[in-house]
């Protein structure tokens, strides 16, 4: 079973955002040192329930909180997605360091990430 393991949310301003959530909910961010603008978020211990996630810049204004769900494949889960009536919204990229990632819709118009573990992925 896949569960959902980070969350992304786009801000028009990232150290606000940063800023706004570290003074509201305690969350500590790092600056990542990666190819573009992003903000890693830690929401707790790693021995309390939950998950971290990050800040990035909006880059489209209907972009919000994105929640990325774990799968062993990218490329498998892609196809179960468009079985399913779902659309594919931004292919499969890598994250450097990360993995393999990619943005679809479910068959309400919800958006969400499908991230793939790969500490090789260039």
């Amino acid at each position: 079973m896949s569960r959902i393991n980070h969350f992304d949310i786009s801000a028009d301003d990232t150290k606000r955002a940063v800023k706004f959530y570290g003074s509201v909910f305690g969350w500590k961010a790092e600056k990542w040192n990666g190819p573009t603008e992003y903000w890693m978020i830690t929401t707790g211990p790693d021995n309390e329930i939950g998950i971290n996630g990050g800040i990035a810049p909006r880059r489209e204004p209907a972009d919000h909180m994105l929640n990325s769900i774990g799968v062993p494949s990218v490329d498998d889960f892609v196809a179960k997605v468009k079985a399913a009536g779902g659309k594919l919204v931004a292919p499969k990229m890598a994250i450097p360091g990360v993995g393999w990632y990619a943005v679809c819709l479910d068959t309400e118009g919800n958006k969400f990430g499908l991230i793939q573990e790969d500490p090789k992925a260039k």
